[in-house]
């Protein structure tokens, strides 16, 4: 007894055994499933690239302790204009709610949190007041020093009258006292408004100034040019050090505060531009988005159609920046976004709508929630539609109720050891696998198409003297050994995906694989078993259980699947060279296939109109992220949108700023750089950033200036102390573009060039790694430049996506073909009718490329699986019919009367099982993700186009074969006509009729 012949009788002997050790099993694998996790993130397909490993490396060294691990919400306010007070204040009024709220606001950062343009706006009028306030101060303060100078001459020459004796005692003390009142009176008004610590710095100032002025008069009375005199000029010097020191020294922290990143309470915001009268608004507001100065922040928040200084506007925004990393939850814009995040951007969603204006929020949390949302709303429509397509051909194929239950629990109990392996290996559910139970369904109800219609042809052909088991028995040895070939050729598909470096397809792979297995098992043993006992059960009471072959008998069915044996016997050359030219057309055509990987793959169109009257368990949401995206990308700088040029080694080189002020410039004059409404590129490194704050700190800018010897705007000389001095006046701009380590020294730097929201990866990656070639060093290696950030990143998952279709195409067809060749070797068989059989996958392919083409969809994620997915598909077909053609011709010994006993018998189990495979992959055309309705309908095709290689092209394929590489066999047409019995005996001759049917 043969190997198939012993598991088949064991399964069927030992069917309660069978039974309780597989549901025993099913319980402890199902056990994994609620350890099943969701990550919806676009972090997971990146690859170990040096892109992926700079633009990680950037994260960690130029993020300041503020801003670590942070993600940011974009609220824009959307109207007729709004740039009216009325609007600013309704903004603030609402961040005031949002603050408020415990949600939103346990997740904000500690200063700045929420900036926008009515921020800026109020602020800019609140430091305008204390400016105007603390100039008149300081000029009160100047004036008294003057008088103070003034005072102490008149002071000098009494002192001189009294010295020459011009005045009496008592009059010098007369007049000096009274000189003193004056010095009080001068100090006293002058720190009328001052604290006690102001005031005693302000009296050593007049002290001072007293002392030095009486010293100046000294020398102008001993000399006739005294301005010449050096001693002279020395005390004039310290005289304005002096009148420094009582002035802005006094105020050094009002001025201080000026410039001070905290922003003023809401309420006094408010309150300001409540107070400010039309022309003070106006004023303010024009100046504020004028669009001039080094570090206009407002402009940046408004869109590119704005035009600056304009008091009219259609849209704004504000920042709202969060913590990302909560009880260790981290998140970002494209990578794994925390439950806190989602929830607080949620909030602030539901706030905004309560809001008389209209608001748009765009952030990382939104999109997870509308990403997550969408799958499980697609899984809500997909699952019970492709479970009714199965149902709907099981009717059709079975016609009997029992056998429809059977098929559907057996669907169950694979997806239970599917999602249970995956939650026990720790993998976790993404957008990929919304596809899996779909594709699981599929493929699982072929094997059982395969086995019960295999074992009603044993059935009918054993007649009343048979029974239920002895014809499973024969059943599962007979279509047995083809079903663990098709099983292995498919999980051979799914595993060359392991060679992918995106790790989710790898995953894909391995968890596909592992349900195909589990399809095997629970089809090939399980579910054999119990149709064994409710048969058996069934009988026992008097209920006949046999049952007719789907497109066996004469029929509608059998004429149609006809068609391949007729067409294979009359012209199989036409039939293999149309095939060809097909072929020719569709590997054109994959050439020219494009490739896609972007976060629009993954976002939810709206729902069609139909979907808002399915019942409430099934109604999808509202999903307007799409549009919302589009709207930001056409209008405003995305806060993940970003390229960024990182540099490496000694930074501190002069020659090096050169480099990087040259590449700035590239960089602002690329295409695909996001343009601010002024026309200016924003574009943020060492020398911007050096730049920025030497026009706002006069200690820096004299340090900058002297640092450029040859006034080209670019430091040639003493780097390294500019960078501390650069730490020392702004450490929190300095360590965005520069990354200082422990010891103070500088190992690193980077360019942040803003790019719009819809330019092209592949043109972004181009731009930005010719600009990097201008930095990098070629000759003496101090320093490497790379170009990175997330759109770089994913043009290199593109790049890796197309890979994985050629490798796991070439790796599925070599391994499939030597497993076949190997098998059919094995079993006695021709190895060149592995060849013949890999044939008609390898047209499908090509043709379903063509397709691609013609249909203009991309390879993504998903779509770019489907090579070795039709060449895993795909070879079951050809199996099936390889097999069973080989199995007809030896037992018939007549090539037409096998052919057609193999395409009306196996080929009517084909077309039941690829009705529900393309039935089950076409519901994910209704799948609310465009990348599952993409991957549905080219699976689809796929199958269909497996389907009739296999029934059409195959069989002509198989003629020709058997004609010059086959076994010596009748090829008389006559014996067309004989009623031909079912191959139920596994290929093996019986001993009455050594030939197995016609000679």
């Amino acid at each position: 007894m043969s190997i198939p012949d012993r598991l088949a009788d064991g399964i069927t002997t030992h069917t309660r055994i069978v039974l309780v050790a597989l549901l025993l099993t099913t319980v402890l694998i199902g056990a994994g499933m609620p350890r099943v996790d969701n990550d919806s993130s676009l972090s997971q397909f990146e690859s170990e690239s040096a892109e992926a490993q700079a633009l990680s490396q950037i994260n960690e060294d130029f993020t300041s302790e503020q801003r670590e691990n942070t993600t940011s919400v974009q609220l824009i306010a959307r109207g007729d204009n709004v740039l009216t007070k009325e609007s600013l204040l309704s903004s603030l009024e609402f961040q005031q709610e949002l603050r408020a709220n415990e949600t939103i606001n346990s997740t904000l950062v500690e200063n700045q949190s929420i900036t926008g343009v009515e921020n800026i706006v109020a602020i800019s009028a609140i430091r305008s007041e204390q400016a105007a306030e603390l100039n008149e101060t300081r000029s009160g303060l100047s004036d008294g020093l003057d008088r103070t100078v003034g005072l102490q001459r008149q002071y000098s020459r009494l002192n001189e009258s009294y010295d020459n004796g011009s005045i009496s005692q008592s009059e010098y003390q007369q007049r000096s006292a009274a000189l003193e009142s004056r010095f009080d009176a001068v100090v006293e008004n002058a720190t009328a408004d001052l604290t006690a610590n102001q005031t005693a710095q302000y009296r050593t100032a007049v002290q001072q100034v007293r002392t030095i002025e009486s010293q100046r008069y000294e020398i102008r009375s001993q000399s006739e040019n005294p301005r010449s005199n050096p001693d002279y000029q020395e005390l004039s010097s310290q005289l304005q050090d002096v009148y420094r020191m009582g002035t802005y020294g006094v105020l050094e922290d009002e001025y201080a505060a000026l410039q001070s990143a905290e922003q003023p309470p809401l309420e006094e915001q408010i309150a300001t531009l409540e107070n400010l009268s039309a022309t003070e608004y106006e004023r303010t507001l024009t100046e504020t988005l004028s669009g001039e100065g080094d570090d206009n922040f407002a402009i940046a928040l408004m869109p590119t159609s704005y035009e600056p200084g304009s008091t009219t506007a259609e849209a704004r925004m504000t920042s709202i920046t969060q913590r990302a990393t909560i009880d260790g939850a981290a998140s970002g814009m494209s990578g794994s976004v925390g439950d806190h995040i989602i929830e607080s951007q949620l909030a602030i969603e539901e706030l905004a709508e309560t809001q008389n204006q209209e608001y748009l929020v765009f952030g990382g949390g939104v999109v997870t929630d509308e990403i997550q949302g969408s799958m499980g709303d697609s899984l809500a429509i997909v699952g019970p539609l492709a479970l009714l397509f199965v149902v709907v051909a099981l009717i059709v194929a079975y016609r009997d109720l029992l056998d429809i239950v059977l098929g559907v629990a057996g669907i169950i109990v694979v997806l239970v050891w599917t999602f249970g392996f995956m939650g026990w290996a720790d993998i976790a559910f993404n957008q990929m696998f919304v596809a899996v139970p779909v594709l699981l369904i599929g493929l699982s109800i072929d094997y059982a198409i395969h086995v019960f219609m295999r074992h009603r042809e044993q059935r009918e052909e054993d007649g009343t003297t048979g029974s239920v088991r002895g014809s499973m028995t024969i059943a599962l040895a007979g279509v047995g050994v083809a079903l663990v070939w098709v099983t292995a050729t498919t999980v051979i598909g799914f595993l060359s995906n392991l060679v992918s470096p995106i790790g989710p397809i790898r995953q894909f792979g391995i968890v596909s694989s592992v349900g195909i297995v589990a399809a095997l098992i629970v089809f090939g043993a399980l579910i054999p078993a119990a149709k064994i006992e409710v048969d058996e059960f069934l009988e026992s009471r008097g209920f006949d259980r046999r049952k007719r072959a789907f497109g066996t008998g004469e029929g509608r069915f059998s004429d149609v699947l006809a068609v391949g044996s007729v067409a294979a016997r009359k012209a199989p050359i036409v039939v293999i060279v149309g095939a060809l030219l097909l072929s020719a057309g569709g590997a054109y055509g994959a050439t020219q296939v494009d490739t896609s990987f972007q976060q629009e793959d993954f976002i939810a169109d709206s729902p069609p109109e139909w979907t808002q009257s399915l019942p409430e368990p099934f109604k999808p949401g509202e999903y307007t992220m799409k549009q919302n995206l589009e709207y930001v990308n056409e209008n405003f700088q995305r806060e993940d949108s970003q390229a960024q040029i990182f540099i490496d080694g000694n930074v501190s080189n002069p020659e090096l700023l050169e480099r990087i002020d040259t590449a700035q410039a590239e960089a602002a004059n690329s295409s695909v750089a996001f343009k601010l409404a002024t026309g200016e590129a924003d574009v943020q490194g060492p020398l911007s950033t050096m730049r920025m704050v030497a026009a706002q700190n006069e200690s820096f800018n004299e340090s900058f200036t002297a640092a450029d010897t040859d006034d080209d705007g670019v430091p040639d000389r003493n780097v390294s102390a500019l960078y501390d001095q650069l730490f020392e006046v702004n450490g929190e701009a300095a360590g965005q573009v520069i990354h200082q380590t422990d010891d103070g020294s500088y190992e690193s730097t980077r360019l942040v060039i803003a790019i719009k929201g819809d330019a092209a990866t592949s043109e972004t990656t181009g731009e930005m790694r010719e600009i990097a070639s201008t930095i990098e060093d070629g000759s003496g290696g101090q320093w490497s430049a790379i170009a990175t950030g997330e759109q770089i990143v994913f043009d290199i998952v593109e790049q890796d996506l197309l890979d994985t279709v050629i490798e796991s195409l070439l790796i599925t067809l070599v391994a499939v073909f030597l497993f076949l060749t190997i098998a059919y070797w094995l079993t006695g068989s021709s190895a060149t009718l592995g060849i013949v059989t890999l044939l008609p996958v390898a047209f499908s392919v090509s043709w379903i490329l063509g397709t691609m083409y013609l249909i203009e969809m991309p390879f993504n994620v998903l779509t770019g699986m489907i090579t070795s997915l039709t060449v895993g598909l795909g070879v079951a077909y050809s199996i099936h019919i390889s097999d069973r053609y080989s199995l007809e011709l030896e037992r018939q010994g007549n090539v037409w009367s096998a052919l057609q006993t193999t395409v009306t018998g196996t080929g009517g189990a084909l077309l039941g099982s690829a009705a529900t495979t393309i039935g089950g992959f076409g519901t994910l055309a209704f799948a609310i993700l465009p990348a599952l309705q993409q991957f549905g309908i080219i699976t689809a095709l796929t199958i269909t186009y497996a389907f009739l290689a296999s029934v059409v092209v195959l069989p002509a394929l198989l003629v020709l074969w058997t004609r010059y590489f086959g076994p010596e066999v009748s090829f008389d047409p006559s014996g067309l006509g004989r009623s031909t019995p079912a191959a139920s005996d596994g290929g093996t001759p019986t001993t009455d009729d050594p030939a197995g049917g016609d000679e």
